[in-house]
């Protein structure tokens, strides 16, 4: 099993040193599901959501979210994102949104934490635009699904 790089050898938390690390093309893909009543989706999906595009607002929330992911991650390296698609998917039979998160950019750490943090604001807008409909909308399964690049490579979820 790794170590916890986020430690120093006294057990101290510490920002990693990426400066001897080889700049690659990173990649990392992220996901998660928001479910509601059938109505909320209803609102969503027609756009007569009464705050408006609900998916439009989540998309840009999701975009900002992964630009300040270091100021909301304490350990996390401020890093240049070359680009971040947000797509959504709607599941009409299961009354949910599946958002998936895409951030690439060449440098020397990863991109999981900027795709998980855009991932997560993605959701959490969508619960803020429709909550004075749905109050009990369940956010989950927010996960990593692949990255590529650096030492460690091309990872890919199992599930």
């Amino acid at each position: 099993m790794s170590t916890l790089t986020h430690f120093d050898a006294s057990g101290q938390a510490h920002m990693v040193d990426v400066g001897n690390k080889n700049d690659t093309r990173r990649i990392a893909v992220a996901s998660g599901h928001i479910r509601m009543l059938p109505d909320t989706l209803a609102l969503i999906v027609s756009g007569d959501a009464k705050k408006g595009d609900v998916l439009g607002v989540a998309r840009i929330a999701a975009i900002q979210g992964s630009k300040r992911t270091s100021e909301l991650i304490p350990l996390c390296h401020p890093i240049s994102l070359h680009k971040v698609s947000v797509a959504f998917d709607i599941d009409q039979p299961a009354h949910s949104i599946q958002c998936t998160v895409t951030a690439e950019t060449v440098g020397r750490t990863g991109v999981e934490m900027e795709a998980l943090t855009a991932t997560s604001i993605a959701l959490l807008t969508i619960y803020d635009m429709c909550k004075a409909v749905d109050r009990g909308m369940t956010i989950s399964d927010i996960r990593l699904l692949e990255k590529q690049g650096g030492k460690s490579g091309h990872w890919k979820s199992a599930a």
